[in-house]
């Protein structure tokens, strides 16, 4: 970065100031209102850019205002739809050893995870070019903790402060998020190391074997196509459902689980696994929390409640829980573990449901047992071990003891509720203990379990200070079929009740009305769960292998860009950020990213121009080399608002968007807003004291083009620089609830990658036809039969 943009606003006392070029704020006798206030204030004076998240872009550490982020000034609004950006090989170490696993368990490095420091500026210059400076940063319980409780990976927390310190010299920030799925690499997943397991009595070894966890996806990285996407199944086998519910709820449901803690004495396992996971979240949290580039950290990714709740022994919920492959039953699952073979349900992929059950298959076999003689429960399955259920010796058969196990506390009766009764009261704990060692500033990023809309019961005595609400969404049809076409599904309606006939869109205007309903949705409940909290939308993406991989045979990524644009398109116009899953340096299209037979990374190394050939500007192009799709991914977008945005969409086939924004109210205007993205509340924001917008325009769009802008007042300036890839609008009427409307388009404009069709448009000239050929053929026998006669 040259030196001109290296000046920038810093917050003095209560009133924004111009920084000098060494970063240094100005004397207190000089400070003095944003300069867009003055009338010889020319647009984008400021040497800044719009997707700049440093302290000098923003003048000091974002924050949460309502459902907005708003910098440290209080003078910029940042529209939701800021671009956040997530890398995924985190959650495999550097030395995996697929031959080895799980016997390397304690010698695992994640040290140049997710890429080497000397490469981070190559992919810190690519992701500012392209405007993805916000960064969801993955972090693995195992990768700060694989060699035992309490044993710290100081090289790898070393290396992580060290690429995270670099991010403010591109813009970047990030929140750091503790990652996991299926909670383990050891049971099929990514996230704890593999002592957890072994603490509650789990032999790593026979945990295939006996069905209580898929591993082939971790082991061999999922490639062949029989693999594909059953290891989201593994939540509900024995392994993975029986640590969450003894991390969450051991106390109620496994208190005879006793662990010697480091002095020697017995203590609950889910004492001891929630205080290991609160010291190591503390100690992410000291090694990072005092960097700039950290804007906040999230607590875990995807929690899972195992088997609190259950509501039945014999089957799982098939609207939330996926049924692919072998499928034992809680119940079923048990047996397994405890010895005994077993017959379980085999289920296929179908249509119109996703799956369907079409074979058994005895599991286990051999009879081996997964719990280890010198764990805890002495060799004996822990819920058989809590009288949940036992072996019957005269009958030869497992028998339920307790049905409603799950459901009620065990000792007191009362009905539990996961939320209420475990999660908000640990995530209240780890607050305490992340803001203890960082700072009270820093943004938290909650989520419920994947595919719920947030529960009602997240009222304000549950919610953490600075907070921000963070839900996942896929379109879980394309994820699971691993195919995109003109026909897509509303899986979210369909799983509550809609009428299917609504759940079928058609064409690409479909599937952005599609998409745009689901995520409204998602987004409203939110609002009207948790009030005016900031909802972004912290996971993301789509399968680049879809439609049989046809796209790395021939290049053509159209279904690809055409389902990323439909995607993106919703989360617009529900005017809220996002975290694209994801940015993989180590992708290729033979392995993906190498994990669970997943490949989303729309950008991969092998495909790119080595480091000596890249310029780091942000007007090189040679950065976006080895990207796929990046003309729907790469958008613009409204990143400083001076104002409240109500409004923002972009027509990625002609590259024209449109923004609209208003000055903030007073309060009891009767401006608030209901729980809607349309409302957008106006009252009770901090006082406006800039004038300048800053919009994204990528100059992977304008290059070669000329920027129109329209719909301003004719008081209003506005200058696009290309270099800086900004568009700077200076608006100068401040009364109370105006409203600014621009529209920018592109002369020559873009060049159709496809048509936006719909079902009308590709089956409306045939319908009328059919339709004249009935009501002539109708005609033509009314007057075969009536002609004579009239004769």
């Amino acid at each position: 970065m040259s030196s001109d943009l290296d000046a920038s606003f810093v917050l003095v006392g209560d009133k924004p100031t111009l920084a000098t070029a060494d970063g240094h704020p100005p004397s207190l006798e000089s400070k003095q209102a944003h300069p867009s206030f003055s009338d010889s204030y020319r647009p984008g004076s400021v040497p800044t850019y719009a997707h700049d998240w440093s302290e000098r872009g923003t003048g000091g550490a974002l924050r949460t205002h309502g459902r907005h982020f708003v910098d440290a000034r209080e003078f910029t609004l940042h529209d939701g739809s800021d671009r956040l950006n997530e890398r995924a090989n985190e959650q495999s170490p550097v030395n995996d050893n697929h031959e080895a696993f799980p016997d390397d368990a304690e010698s695992v490095t994640f040290v140049g995870r997710p890429f080497p420091l000397e490469e981070a500026p190559e992919h810190f210059a690519r992701l500012r070019r392209w405007g993805l400076t916000f960064i969801r940063f993955l972090v693995t319980w195992e990768a700060v903790e694989h060699a035992g409780p309490g044993i710290y990976d100081m090289e790898y927390l070393t290396y992580v402060r060290n690429l995270l310190s670099l991010l403010p010299q591109y813009g970047l920030t990030a929140f750091v998020s503790i990652h996991q799925d299926v909670w383990s690499r050891y049971s099929g997943g990514s996230g704890a190391p593999a002592w957890t397991l072994e603490l509650a009595g789990f032999d790593l070894s026979a945990l295939e074997e006996t069905g209580a966890a898929w591993l082939v996806g971790v082991k061999g990285g999922g490639h062949d196509e029989s693999e594909r996407g059953v290891w989201p199944c593994g939540y509900t086998k024995l392994a993975a459902a029986t640590m969450a519910t003894l991390f969450w709820a051991g106390d109620t449901f496994a208190p005879k689980l006793l662990i010697k803690d480091k002095d020697g004495a017995s203590v609950p396992i889910q004492q001891f696994l929630q205080n290991a996971y609160l010291a190591m979240s503390e100690m992410l949290a000291r090694t990072v929390g005092d960097l700039d580039g950290v804007l906040g950290f999230e607590m875990m990714n995807e929690p899972h409640r195992g088997y609190i709740d259950l509501q039945s022994f014999h089957f799982f919920d098939y609207n939330t829980d996926l049924h692919l492959s072998y499928c034992p039953t809680a119940f079923q699952s048990f047996q397994l573990g405890a010895g005994h073979p077993t017959e379980v349900a085999v289920w296929t992929r179908s249509f119109p449901m996703p799956t369907r059950k079409t074979s058994h298959v005895v599991l286990n076999p051999n009879g081996r047992k997964v719990w280890r003689p010198d764990g805890p429960s002495q060799g004996k399955c822990i819920w058989e071990l809590h009288d949940v259920w036992g072996w019957c010796v005269n009958k030869d058969e497992g028998v339920v003891l307790r049905e409603n196990y799950f459901i009620n506390n065990p000792s007191t009766g009362k009905k539990i509720d996961w939320y209420t009764d475990f999660y908000y009261p640990f995530l209240g704990k780890w607050t305490e203990r992340v803001r203890g060692v960082s700072s009270p500033d820093k943004i938290l990023f909650v989520e419920p379990i994947p595919n719920e809309y947030c529960p009602k019961s997240w009222t304000p005595e549950y919610q953490v200070p600075n907070m921000v609400y963070a839900p996942h969404w896929y379109d879980l049809n394309a994820l699971f079929t691993k195919a995109f076409g003109d026909f897509t599904v509303n899986v979210q309606g369909l799983s509550r009740g809609m009428f299917p006939l609504k759940a079928f869109y058609w064409g690409q205007q479909g599937a952005r009305d599609n998409y745009s309903l689901q995520i409204r949705n998602l987004v409203e409940a939110s609002y009207s769960s948790i009030g005016e909290k900031p909802v972004i939308i912290g996971e993301c993406g789509i399968p680049m292998d879809m439609n049989q991989k046809e796209a790395f045979q021939t290049e053509d990524f159209t279904w690809q860009v055409r389902m990323m644009d439909a995607m993106l398109t919703g989360l617009e116009r529900s005017l809220i950020g996002f975290t694209l899953w994801n940015y993989n340096p180590s992708n290729n299209d033979q392995y993906g990213d190498d994990w669970n037979g997943e490949n989303f990374s729309w950008f991969s190394r092998k495909r790119a121009l080595p480091p000596s050939l890249l310029f780091y500007d942000q007007d090189a192009p040679s950065l976006d080399n080895g990207a796929r799709i990046l003309p729907a991914i790469v958008r613009p977008y409204p990143a400083k608002v001076a104002g409240v945005p109500l409004k923002f969409e972009y027509e990625m086939t002609t590259g024209t968007f449109t923004l609209e924004w208003g000055n903030t109210t007073t309060e009891g205007d009767g401006s608030a807003a209901e729980a809607t993205v349309s409302s957008v509340p106006r009252s009770g924001h901090p006082k406006l004291t800039s004038c300048e917008t800053e919009i994204f325009v990528p100059s992977l769009l304008t290059v070669g083009r000329k920027l129109i802008v329209q719909g301003l007042d004719r008081a209003d300036t506005y200058v696009h620089d290309e270099r800086r890839q900004t568009l700077f609008i200076v608006t100068r009427n401040m009364d109370a609830g105006c409203v600014h409307r621009v529209t920018v388009s592109l002369n020559p404009p873009l060049i159709p990658p496809f048509e936006v069709n719909d079902f009308w448009s590709d089956f409306g000239p045939r319908i009328y036809a059919l339709l004249l050929v009935v009501i002539g053929i109708v005609l033509f026998g009314l007057l075969t039969v009536y002609g004579p006669q009239a004769s």
